[in-house]
């Protein structure tokens, strides 16, 4: 059998962000560095039970809209549910806008964003592997995306949040979080709202943030 590895998806079906090509070089790299084999596609009939049963995870780069075919969702959901582990980045929030099940894993949905600007990071957990080298305050430019509902109500486990008087434009006040994680699914699920543009997949921090997001995601 073939070695597990790591599947990076970037279909669109709405917006198309220019940094995902920088993105998926990125995620293929750290997922490399971490003793996988990984490729990039945006090929939707991939999401087999066949094709997913060798994946060490599954990655959805800024994937817009429906970008999954209906037996695609079900194999999906199957791969999540016996374990598997899925990460989403930045606007894979707002992807698969009427599949329940990804709803579920989401624990809200992307509502808009002001303008690309700087402003600062909270780090809520400092132990996770993904949140463990960064500063307690950390400075970043980004979109600083808002959500339909509060996600920590959700149940997820945060990781960051947004410090709205850092920034213009932000909609949840003191409690604004941008990336969480969580098994509740039966497998792992990670979700960061950062990396909006080409340049934030060659920082090293956000580099850090992501193969640490891999790391626990596989249970590394």
């Amino acid at each position: 059998m073939p070695p597990a590895d790591v599947l990076v998806y970037t279909r669109t079906a709405g917006y198309r962000h220019d940094s995902i090509p920088a993105g998926a070089h990125a995620l293929v790299e750290l997922a490399r560095e971490s003793g996988f084999e990984a490729e990039a596609t945006d090929d939707p009939e991939v999401f087999t039970d066949e094709r997913l049963g060798r994946c060490a995870a599954v990655v959805l780069l800024s994937t817009t809209g429906t970008v999954l075919t209906a037996p695609g969702r079900t194999a999906l959901e199957a791969y999540v549910r016996r374990g598997g582990a899925l990460l989403a980045v930045h606007a894979a929030a707002n992807a698969e806008p009427d599949w329940p099940f990804y709803g579920e894993l989401l624990g809200t949905r992307f509502a808009g964003h002001p303008p690309l600007q700087p402003g600062r990071v909270q780090v809520e957990d400092t132990t996770h592997p993904a949140t463990a080298h960064l500063p307690a305050q950390w400075p970043w430019a980004d979109e600083w995306y808002d959500f339909t509902s509060p996600p920590r109500d959700a149940g997820v486990h945060v990781l960051l949040r947004a410090d709205e008087s850092t920034y213009t434009g932000g909609t949840h006040g003191a409690d604004h979080p941008l990336s969480w994680c969580h098994d509740k699914a039966g497998g792992r699920f990670f979700f960061t709202a950062l990396g909006h543009t080409s340049e934030s997949y060659a920082s090293p921090a956000f580099r850090a943030h992501l193969a640490g997001a891999l790391r626990w995601a596989t249970r590394g």
